[in-house]
C-alpha cells in the first residue's frame, strides 16, 4: 500500500474525530459561497496553499486535486503530489454534495472497505472566483483549509483577496503554508 493511501486512511479517521469534536464554539459558523456549479467546478486544481496537516506531510511539490463526474454521476477525486524523492503519490476518493441547495457543502472520502465508505470529511467551498479560476476550501472546525487554482500560481492581488475571505471566515491567513508548484 502506498504512503499516500496509508496517510489518507489515517487522516480520514482523525479528520472525522476532529470535525465532530473541535468546532470552535466561540466563532460564528463557517459560511459557504451561495452557489457552486459542480459541472464548472470539476477539472484540475493546483494547491496554492494549505493549513499543514499530517496526511499531506510527505507532499513536497506539485500537489493537485482533480474532480471528475463519472458515468454514475458520482464526483471522483484524484489527489496527487510528489514527495522529496520525486515519487508521485496518488489517492482516489469520492465526493458527495450534502447541501443540494448551494452545492457548496461536500463531503469527501478516500477510504473504501468492500465498497462501503465509512469515513467522510467536510469540504466546504467558502470562496470561489466567478470564473472558477480559484477556490477556497475549509472545514467547520477551521482546522483544515486549502487555496486552489486552475493555474500553478496566483497573483499577489488575488492572494490578498483570498486572504480577506479567509479573515472574514475567521481563519488566520498566516496558518496557510504556500505549496510548491512547477511552471
Amino acid at each position: 500500500m502506498n504512503n499516500y493511501l496509508v496517510t489518507i486512511i489515517g487522516f480520514s479517521i482523525v479528520f472525522l474525530i476532529s470535525c465532530a469534536s473541535s468546532q470552535n464554539k466561540d466563532l460564528p459558523p463557517l459560511t459557504t459561497v451561495e452557489q457552486v456549479n459542480i459541472n464548472r467546478y470539476v477539472g484540475l486544481w493546483y494547491e496554492i496553499a494549505k493549513i499543514p496537516n499530517s496526511f499531506q506531510d510527505h507532499c513536497a511539490y506539485e500537489t493537485t486535486a482533480e474532480y471528475k463526474i463519472d458515468e454514475d454521476g458520482d464526483i471522483v477525486v484524484i489527489n496527487s503530489c510528489y514527495d522529496e524523492k520525486n515519487k508521485i503519490d496518488v489517492a482516489e476518493g469520492l465526493a458527495k454534495v450534502v447541501d443540494k441547495k448551494s452545492t457548496a457543502k461536500l463531503e469527501v472520502s478516500f477510504v473504501s472497505f468492500l465498497g462501503i465508505r465509512p469515513f467522510w470529511g467536510d469540504y466546504w467551498i467558502i470562496g470561489l472566483d466567478e470564473n472558477y479560476q480559484w477556490a477556497v476550501v475549509g472545514t467547520p472546525s477551521r482546522k483544515y483549509g486549502w487555496i486552489l487554482s486552475r493555474a500553478p500560481f496566483l497573483s499577489d492581488e488575488t492572494m490578498q483577496k483570498i486572504f480577506s475571505i479567509l479573515k472574514d471566515q475567521y481563519y488566520n491567513p498566516d496558518d496557510f503554508d504556500m505549496s510548491k508548484q512547477k511552471e
